[in-house]
């Protein structure tokens, strides 16, 4: 039986970032910006660590109720921009220092690229699901299904949209299980990974 969502506190933030960092070491997204594997087991925590902390601050983000066993991280309607300020408060400005201006390189040119699709192909008021992961142990358990539901049940009362992106076709089955179909498949530029946007009507009652 999977755990209860609960709200992602501050002080967790650090132990969200470390199963985050395992449950998307497979990811041809991460891959991309990591490509070297000891490189990504080592760094991809920051990334984790940043959007969990900006969804903190800015968004929503869930985790699971006791021991921590995965996270979603939501951009919420009014909140969507990733301005200076509000990256300096969340840590994201020292990312490059981190992980190095190559791989920072390569994540904001596939960041880049997905923000026209986002622009163009949802309202402006929705929930963008930023980073939904659960411990590699504890997938297939019904985790991420209860970690996105506050969100959904909500973007539903407020009959509005919800937005994600994935680079793992494997997703697309739990996603569309919950409402979401895909809009645009593709593949990033310079050698990247094939990628899904998918959208979600708000859902009858």
């Amino acid at each position: 039986m999977a755990a209860k969502p609960v709200p992602l506190a501050s002080h967790q933030i650090s132990e969200v970032a470390d199963v985050l960092a395992r449950a998307f070491y497979d990811d041809p997204f991460y891959m991309f910006v990591l490509p070297e594997d000891d490189e990504r087991s080592r760094l991809l925590r920051w990334f984790m660590e940043g959007g969990a902390r900006f969804s903190v601050m800015f968004g929503a983000a869930y985790t699971t109720d006791g021991q921590v066993e995965g996270a979603a991280a939501w951009l919420t309607p009014g909140n969507m921009e990733f301005t200076p300020e509000r990256m300096a408060k969340a840590g994201l400005t020292s990312l490059i220092e981190r992980v190095g201006a190559e791989a920072f390189g390569r994540f904001m040119s596939l960041i880049g690229y997905l923000q026209p699709l986002h622009d163009r192909d949802v309202p402006p008021d929705h929930y963008h699901l930023m980073i939904l992961g659960v411990d590699p142990a504890r997938q297939a358990h019904g985790v991420g299904s209860g970690l996105i539901q506050p969100i959904l049940a909500r973007a539903d009362v407020e009959r509005l949209h919800c937005y994600l992106e994935t680079a793992k076709e494997i997703n697309l089955t739990f996603y569309r299980k919950h409402g979401f179909e895909v809009v645009v498949e593709d593949v990033f530029p310079n050698g990247g990974p094939r990628f899904w946007t998918m959208r979600r009507e708000p859902q009858a009652g």
